[in-house]
């Protein structure tokens, strides 16, 4: 479930993959590995921990060879330890492999190579892998065909990358289900292999995306890809845009801060090519192909995402009824293809993701299609599977977010739900002329409202050093901004490691007011916006129990200054955008009281960016 890098060419091998890696680590993993062609042998390098032990061990003992496949991982199968690391060498040493998924039936297949007399050297399932390549190469023509054998014995969703030292020609990878991703990029007499863009965005924009159940074999002159049955593939080869330095940290300390501080820009592209402020405020979503007809006959909205991108589609849920007048549900993706939702070709199921290799919600997807359903799709990654599987999709323009705990591609979806809600409302006819100009002149404001937020940095940072050493912490809200409190909770426990829950305000009183004292810091989402009277009073209640209350509220607002014990401000905004401007200050604390606690923000413990497994 983490980072894959694969090279060939003229140049040293192992140089490439282990840049390759580092660009991967925001997925978050707890050991590394690479495997290089030397000589005519497969060499391996491999430890437990941060991929700088790698580094030392290959300085240690060198490398040299111009094939070679890394691997960084997040464990599922057996403890992190250098053992257990990928990649991992068959008995004969004649293969090797790196892997993301899990294999389903590795139990299985593992008592059958046993049986049949084979030494396993790991407790991970991917060791049944190379296993089951080796014993195909003895008898087909040749590494593919044993890789294709191999792979039709498992159960589950793959990524995977091997090689052999009889054939120190190619690479073989392949993509099987929706276990993350397999891009092959097109150098000039040498090509690449990954498991996201970023890893091989250095060396060249040209980049093709291995779909489900197929696979490529890749060689210094170019890639071949054929499905799993040998049938052959033309493949669609994509120039992706994205500059290598934006995925640098540059002044800034962690990924994360700096991504907090892009949001201004992203918010910026996420509108710009949409909406023409200056042609009667006509708004586009071409690549989501909704046509009139299509807007009418949607009778219900289901959204579905998970964590980050769940809170974002709670946001939705309401702009899309409020704008559009459609019936929207929301649903955690783990959930939804197991409780037989009711769908059908009235309805659209909708998918948020920023990797768009989610497999929750991947699955979530192919269950909506059986059943018939329109897809669309909101991704931030171009060419991931969730683009490439929906009837529709919008891309959030966030550019890499490297920060595990996800912030720029938190707010650029809840534009875009926006957005969609009054294109949505514009082709139904529930909007009129008016007000759809007034919901679009509202937008246009967001860059620079967002922007007026993290100019308050100082002050929230103050906030943080009060907070540093709290052990458990209550976040509120209510209405649009309900999710505020689920997300501020979520970043706040994501990185600082702190307990931290948010809860609709209105079922405080029903049980979580019990666990209020002056140990438990209440954080209230309370701009001025429909539901405000109704979240001041959260406040008095909180302060009546002697609890600590920090308020998000908006700026110049006498009532809450006086009540509350600190105070957010975030200024202005129109209450359908409000959860944009109410999230940076949340997003800001988590990171500085996580930054003051000395933890490692980017890669939170037990976490990955790519969530490809379910």
């Amino acid at each position: 479930m983490c980072g894959i890098v694969g090279y060939i060419g003229p140049r040293d091998a192992a140089p490439v993959i282990l840049n390759g890696l580092k660009r991967l680590e925001y997925r978050g993993y707890d050991s590394a590995g690479l495997a290089v062609l030397q000589d005519g042998r497969i060499e391996v390098r491999r430890d437990a921990g941060k991929l700088s032990r790698l580094e030392a061990l290959v300085q240690q003992q060198p490398v040299c060879g111009n094939l070679g496949i890394g691997h960084t991982r997040w464990a599922t199968h057996g403890e992190p330890s250098a053992r257990n690391a990928h990649p991992h060498v068959g008995m004969t040493g004649e293969v090797v492999v790196v892997h993301n998924g899990i294999v389903e039936n590795f139990q299985e297949l593992r008592q059958e190579l046993e049986a049949e007399g084979a030494l396993f050297n790991s407790d991970t399932d991917t060791e049944v892998i190379v296993h089951l390549v080796e014993r195909y190469l003895s008898t087909t023509t040749g590494l593919v065909e044993a890789a294709r054998c191999a792979f039709s014995h498992l159960k589950g969703a793959h990524g995977i990358v091997i090689f052999s030292r009889r054939e120190p020609d190619k690479i073989v990878a392949a993509r099987i289900g929706n276990a993350g991703g397999v891009v092959i990029g097109l150098g000039q007499d040498e090509n690449f292999i990954a498991s996201d863009i970023p890893a091989i965005l250095e060396h060249t924009r040209r980049m093709i995306f291995l779909e489900s159940r197929q696979l490529a074999v890749v060689t210094r002159q170019g890639a071949v890809v054929q499905t799993l049955d040998g049938q052959p593939v033309q493949p669609e080869v994509h120039t992706v845009a994205w500059d290598p330095v934006a995925a640098e940290k540059g002044e800034y300390r962690h990924f994360m801060h700096k991504e907090i501080h892009e949001q201004v820009r992203s918010l910026t592209d996420t509108i710009a090519g949409r909406v023409d402020f200056d042609n009667g405020y006509s708004l586009r979503l071409p690549q989501l192909n909704l046509t009139s007809e299509l807007a009418r006959r949607i009778r219900k909205v289901y959204i579905t995402a998970c964590g980050t991108a769940a809170h974002a589609g709670m946001v939705g849920k309401i702009l899309i009824e409020h704008i559009a007048r459609i019936p929207t549900e929301v649903d955690i993706a783990s959930e939804f293809r197991y409780r037989d939702p009711i769908v059908d070709d009235d309805t659209v199921v909708l998918a948020i993701s920023q990797s768009g290799e989610t497999a929750d919600t991947l699955a979530a997807m192919e269950e909506a299609r059986r059943k018939g359903a329109v897809l669309w799709s909101i991704v931030n990654v171009i060419g991931s599977q969730a683009m490439r599987l929906a009837d529709g999709y919008i891309s959030m323009q966030s550019g890499p977010e490297i920060g595990v705990a996800s912030t720029k591609a938190y707010t650029a979806p809840l534009v875009d739900l926006y957005m969609l809600a009054v294109l949505l409302g514009e082709m139904r006819g529930t909007l009129e002329p008016v007000t759809r100009r007034k919901l679009l002149a509202d937008l246009r404001l967001i860059p620079d409202l967002a922007g007026r937020c993290l100019d308050r940095e100082a002050e929230v940072e103050q906030v943080a050093r009060l907070l540093v050493n709290t052990s458990h912490c209550l976040y509120l809200g209510r209405g649009i901004n309900m999710p505020t409190a689920y997300e501020g909770a979520l970043k706040l426990k994501e990185i600082s490691y702190i307990h931290a829950e948010g809860y609709p305000a209105g079922e405080m009183k029903h049980g979580p007011i019990a666990l209020v004292d002056r140990d438990m810091p209440v954080i209230v989402i309370a701009p001025q916006d429909p539901w405000y009277d109704k979240m001041f009073s959260q406040i008095e209640q909180a302060r009546a129990r002697g609890g600590t209350v920090v308020a998000v509220a908006t700026e110049g607002d006498e009532r809450i200054a006086a009540a509350a014990d600190h105070v957010l401000w975030v200024p202005p905004t129109p209450w359908l955008l409000s959860p944009v401007t109410c999230v940076i200050p949340l997003q800001l604390l988590a990171y500085h009281i996580a930054a003051l606690r000395g933890l490692d923000v980017d890669q939170p413990r037990n976490l990955a960016k790519s969530v490809t497994v379910e």
